[in-house]
């Protein structure tokens, strides 16, 4: 964690004058999975720091905007508004033209915001967090196994919340996604356990159960 954290550091300093890294997606991609690898470790402060860090790249992006916005901060709070702000492929370095899929943006951010809080125990700014991003626009941008990947995720937020039939949907939604995601990921197969453990589930959930081979006990 510590070699992440640094890393994103070195290529990324904390900026005075609110001006873009040379590659504002690797660099807030790279400050998301240190908030997350900070997160997992309990390091609340460093979390919270470098998630505020990717969203002040992702801010920069859109012209005379603070890109040293309290909102990050605020991400996990009802009622933030999330803008479809972001680098597509498109717009990177040696990708085609026709390719609009978002790989990083202020709406990444808020999804790892919904991670940082739920691996940090805040299951409720979790899925506030969660919910605000996927009724959006920009959510359908997002790359179909970077989608899956954060629906199974935040099921984990669900059934820590008690909510064993968000989380099976959340499962079912993210197989529909990219069913690779689900019946290869450790972290699926535990979730999906679980919630066939919670009691009878609903026939979406049997029926992944039985596709990953999964049975209720």
């Amino acid at each position: 964690m510590s070699v992440t954290i640094t890393t994103a550091h070195r290529l990324c300093p904390a900026p005075s004058d609110g001006s873009l890294p040379a590659d504002p997606a690797l660099v807030g991609t790279l400050l998301v999975q240190a908030a997350l690898a900070a997160a997992d470790c309990g390091d609340v402060s460093a979390a919270h720091e470098l998630v505020a860090r990717a969203g002040d790249v992702a801010h920069a992006e859109q012209p005379g905007h603070d890109s040293r916005a309290a909102g990050i901060a605020h991400a996990a709070q009802p009622g933030h508004d999330s803008h479809a702000l972001g680098v597509t492929q498109a717009e990177q370095p040696g990708r085609g033209t026709g390719d609009d899929e978002l790989v990083f943006g202020i709406d990444v951010v808020h999804l790892a915001c919904a991670l940082v809080a739920a691996r940090l125990g805040d299951n409720e700014a979790a899925i506030a967090a969660h919910l605000r991003v996927t009724t959006g626009g920009a959510w359908s941008r997002l790359p179909a196994e970077h989608r899956a990947a954060h629906l199974i995720d935040i099921s984990r937020a669900y059934l820590n919340g008690g909510d064993h039939r968000a989380a099976g949907h959340a499962l079912v939604t993210a197989d529909r996604v990219a069913p690779a995601e689900t019946r290869l990921r450790p972290a699926a197969r535990a979730a999906l356990t679980a919630v066939l453990n919670a009691g009878p589930p609903r026939a979406d959930v049997a029926g992944l159960a039985a596709t990953v081979g999964l049975a209720r006990p």
